[in-house]
Formats: structure tokens, C-alpha cells, sequence
């Protein structure tokens, strides 16, 4: 037993490996095996593992000035401010920053309830937006609301790409539409161009706050800046955090001037939103995907990475009913349980990464190679083999064991 276990409240699933260092697209265990890292600390090493220029930055960030509250100004957050801005749409000049995904959420749904004077959300099956009771009020698996009744109330849900439900759902009472433009949590699941532009002509006509959730899908992840930006799209809010910090704790909500203005001093704070230290992690990273033109690779290493995982699929027809995504943002869609895929990953040197019980959710960082795609799509193909095996064996054995009883 890892000691861990004697102290955490044990709410994570615990896999038998112990990360002690990481370097790009590889982790290492305390043993010293080497790994290819699929999950990317579910989508937050976006711009490598112990990226140099963010520990650096971090590093001489320390020895200056770790805190400093928001309540007064600092140098190093109107840097970041003023560089993050410029890669945001224009509209949404106002930011709000913050310490994580869940923390972005809530500080969007208050907002959007402060400024249109409204407390109905709506949100869309499959969607995930946090853990915390405002944010899991608009998350859709059963699982993280199972036992909590008293989630934030005039939250309504609808199906995830129907624009005609959505018509119905939003109305006149509502405040805002939260939604994901590509949802992880649920599978990989891409938002149509049609539906998006949908979602922002219905929210003008209803007088509500359009919402992206860009803390997954966002910061370069599908080979754009931002995911709205295949549809076409701008929303009033958008909120981003994992990757935008290079693994450093760091998120925001991004808004625009007209619903900033309706905030007064004091509506909502955050003691470490903004610290010098994550602000200088989240320069660095913001730099280097800039510089390293990483949108731009993950376009280009995501419809290769896709590509070879189709090519997988199609000798392996009998367990892979789809392949999709957009980016490296991808999912591997099975026709049995992935829990063997994932555990068996880690003999074969690779950390994999689900999304419910078959679904294979690959958030790679984006400096991953191409050698190191292909490294992960030849490790695969043997755990395949192996399931396959497994599978006949176990069909044949149902079979013989129903002619048994036939003839009983």
C-alpha cells in the first residue's frame, strides 16, 4: 500500500503506478519505467511535461513575489493579462482569473445571473462542467450528482447537438446556455457548426448569456486556439483552465465589457486568482504555444494520430466501433469495457485515459511526435490481439456451456 493511502480521503481511482518525473510527452515511474503519456494529466500538460520555459518562469517568479492579492496591482499579471487578451476575441476583453475549471464555471453562471437578473441555466446531456455544486448542477452524468438534491435550482438539460430540443428548453426566463463546442467528459463528442451558430441566434433572440466551456477542448487542444473558432462562433462568456497554466493551477472566464460592467466591487473574488506565480506559468506556456506554433501541430499530429487509429480500428473491427475527435483531442469508442485496455497500457509503457466505461480518451500533450504516435499505435495493436483472444475464448466457452445445458 502506498502511503498516500493511509492519509487521502480516497475519492480518485488509484492506479498501481507511482510518477516521480516527466519530460515532454514521457512520465517515469519511481521504478524508472518510461511511459507515453495519452492522458496528459487529463488534458493539462498541453505544453509538455516540466515544460523548461515554465519552470523557469515559476522558478524566478518565486524568488521575486509568490502572492500578491488581486486588491492591488502587480506587473507580472498585467504581462499575462495583456498577452492572453490578444488571442482572445475582442468582444470578450474583460477576464476574470482564478485557480481551476470548476472555479471558471461558477464564476460564468454568477455572472450570467448577475447581469441578466435570471437564475435559469441551461445545459446539454453528456456535458461536464466541475465538480463544485454550481458547476456539477449543470453536469450531466448521474454519477457525480447521485445523492446531492440540493444542486443550484432552474438547471435544465437537453440533447447535446439538437437544436430543435434547445428551442424548446431556452426560454425567456433563461439567464445562460452552458455548453461545451467538443465534450471530453462524455466521449469525445464534436458540436456541429450548425448547432453552435444555432445556440448564439437563439440566446440573442432569449436575451441569454451563450457560455463556451473551453477548459478541455481550448489553449490549441483541437489545432485551433480556441474550439469555437472551427464554427465560426463567439460567445458572451468562455471559461478555460488545464492546460493554459503548462500544468501550473491557473483558469479564467473571459466576458464581455457589457456584462463586466454590471459587476461591482466585491461580487466575486478569489484570494489566489491571479497569484504572480500562476500568472507567470501561464505567460510562459502562452509563449512557448505561440512560439512552438502548437495549434498548428496539433492540427497537423491529430489527423495523422486519427488516421493510424482508423487504420487500428479496421483490423480490429471486432472490438473499435469509431474513431473521432478533432486536434489531439480524440476518442477511441469500443464495443466492450476499456478497464483491460487501460490497465494493460501500463505494461506496454503508456498512460491511457477513459471517458465512461468504452471509451478511450487521448488528450496527449501537443508537443507529442509523430515517432511517438506511431510508438503508441504499435503498442495498441497487441493489446487488441490479446482482447481478441480473450473475447473468443470467452464466446466459445459461453457456447459449449449453453450446448451443455441444451442437452441437460
Amino acid at each position: 500500500m502506498n502511503s498516500e493511502d493511509l492519509h487521502l480521503v480516497p475519492t480518485y481511482q488509484k492506479f498501481p503506478i507511482e510518477i516521480v518525473r516527466g519530460e515532454g510527452a514521457l512520465l517515469y515511474d519511481s521504478a524508472g519505467k518510461e511511459y507515453l503519456d495519452l492522458s496528459g494529466g487529463y488534458g493539462v500538460a498541453i505544453v509538455g511535461h516540466a515544460n523548461p520555459f515554465v519552470a523557469d518562469a515559476i522558478s524566478n517568479q518565486a524568488r521575486k513575489l509568490i502572492t500578491c492579492h488581486g486588491s492591488m496591482y502587480n506587473d507580472t499579471r498585467e504581462a499575462y493579462l495583456s498577452e492572453l487578451a490578444a488571442v482572445l476575441p475582442a468582444s470578450l476583453s474583460r477576464i476574470f482569473l482564478c485557480n481551476s475549471g470548476a472555479e471558471a464555471a461558477e464564476a460564468a453562471l454568477k455572472f450570467a445571473r448577475l447581469f441578466t437578473g435570471k437564475n435559469e441555466i441551461v445545459a446539454f446531456t453528456g456535458s461536464f462542467h466541475g465538480k463544485t455544486l454550481g458547476a456539477l448542477s449543470a453536469t450531466w452524468n448521474p454519477k457525480y450528482r447521485k445523492s446531492l438534491d440540493d444542486l443550484l435550482a432552474g438547471t435544465k438539460f437537453c440533447p447535446f447537438g439538437n437544436l430543435e430540443k434547445a428551442r424548446e428548453v431556452i426560454s425567456d426566463t433563461t439567464a445562460a446556455v452552458l455548453v461545451e463546442p467538443i465534450q471530453g467528459e462524455s466521449g469525445i463528442h464534436i458540436g456541429s457548426e450548425s448547432f453552435l451558430k444555432g445556440l448564439r441566434q437563439i440566446t440573442e433572440e432569449k436575451r441569454a448569456i451563450l457560455i463556451f466551456d473551453e477548459v478541455q477542448c481550448g489553449f490549441a487542444r483541437t489545432g485551433r486556439m480556441w474550439a469555437f473558432e472551427h464554427a465560426g462562433v463567439v460567445p458572451d462568456m468562455m471559461t478555460a483552465a488545464k492546460g493554459i497554466g503548462g500544468g501550473f493551477p491557473l483558469a479564467f472566464a473571459a466576458l464581455t465589457e457589457e456584462i463586466s460592467s454590471a459587476l461591482k466591487p466585491g461580487a466575486h473574488t478569489s484570494t489566489f486568482g491571479g497569484n504572480p506565480l500562476a500568472c507567470a506559468a501561464g505567460l510562459a506556456a502562452l509563449r512557448f504555444l505561440k512560439r512552438e506554433n502548437l495549434a498548428e501541430k496539433a492540427a497537423l499530429n491529430g489527423a495523422y494520430f486519427k488516421n493510424e487509429l482508423e487504420k487500428l480500428a479496421s483490423r480490429h473491427r471486432s472490438l473499435v466501433r469509431e474513431v473521432r475527435g478533432r486536434g489531439l483531442m480524440i476518442g477511441v469508442e469500443f464495443k466492450i469495457p476499456i478497464r483491460d485496455v487501460i490497465v494493460k497500457g501500463f505494461d506496454h509503457g503508456m498512460i491511457l485515459l477513459y471517458s465512461g466505461l468504452n471509451i478511450l480518451r487521448l488528450l496527449p500533450p501537443l508537443v507529442i511526435t509523430k515517432e511517438q504516435i506511431d510508438a503508441v499505435c504499435k503498442r495498441l495493436d497487441p493489446i487488441l490481439i490479446e482482447l481478441e483472444g480473450t473475447r473468443a475464448t470467452s464466446k466459445a466457452a459461453d457456447t459449449e456451456g449453453a450446448e451443455i445445458l441444451s442437452a441437460q
